[in-house]
């Protein structure tokens, strides 16, 4: 008597591109998606994050770009891509607490306006895309545009100001919704005004609106975007 046995190939690798401004749940998303689908995830905001915190512990003036700009290279970044755990840290120490301080938010903007702090990190963030080698679930502002326009697919998540800033509030404690939804207003025109890979919307992405959405919602429908393009492969 024979047996067959059935064997099983595995899911093709994808790289998914996840843009969108503060607020409307990139994050929470992109997590719980890699997590769900076995992918590895990378918040490249962290990164921005990250190197801002640094010039700030060291004294770098980050009103100005030529200083911002001699110093990049310097810091070693390092992101932790596991979704159920990513990890940041710079020069060897963890950076993932201190740069979710509001002097690191009101500053990064600035920093990532410089174009050398935008062709390192984009450089890091793609050698980071390459090297996942069952896919990998990349969030940001310009991940579709500019750091990886090649992407199997890219989503564009999009929300009210007043129900990003609903959500925002809702994560710190203590803060005053008005101001929230003012500083978050700001903050998409400094990004969405910038001259080096401003925030945008690929041509090709799918734009999905959060705004009436759970969370869950939000996940699912991301989830089944991503089997769908695997299953094409």
């Amino acid at each position: 008597m024979s047996t067959t046995v059935e064997t099983r190939t595995a899911p093709a690798a994808v790289i998914v591109a996840i843009d969108g401004p503060s607020g409307t749940g990139k994050s929470s998303t992109s997590k719980a998606v890699a997590a769900q689908l076995g992918l590895s995830y990378l918040d490249t905001g962290a990164q921005y994050r990250a190197i801002t915190w640094w010039m700030l512990n060291n004294g770098i003036d980050v009103q100005d770009a030529k200083e911002v700009a001699t110093a990049v290279a310097k810091p070693v970044i390092v992101s932790g891509t596991d979704p159920a755990a990513p990890t940041i840290t710079v020069d060897g120490e963890d950076a993932s607490g201190p740069i979710r301080t509001q002097e690191v938010t009101s500053r990064v903007s600035a920093v990532s306006a410089v174009p050398e702090v935008r062709t390192r990190i984009t450089e890091l963030q793609r050698t980071i895309a390459a090297a996942a080698d069952r896919g990998i679930v990349v969030e940001g502002r310009d991940i579709g545009t500019t750091v990886l326009p090649d992407a199997d697919l890219k989503i564009f998540l999009t929300a009210s100001p007043e129900a990003r800033a609903a959500r925002r509030s809702g994560e710190i404690k203590g803060s005053d919704l008005a101001a929230t939804r003012e500083a978050l207003i700001k903050r998409d025109a400094a990004d969405s005004g910038r001259k080096t890979s401003p925030l945008a919307k690929a041509d090709d992405a799918v734009e999905v609106d959060t705004t009436e959405l759970t969370l869950q919602q939000v996940i699912e429908c991301v989830v089944t975007l991503v089997e769908e393009k695997r299953a094409a492969k």
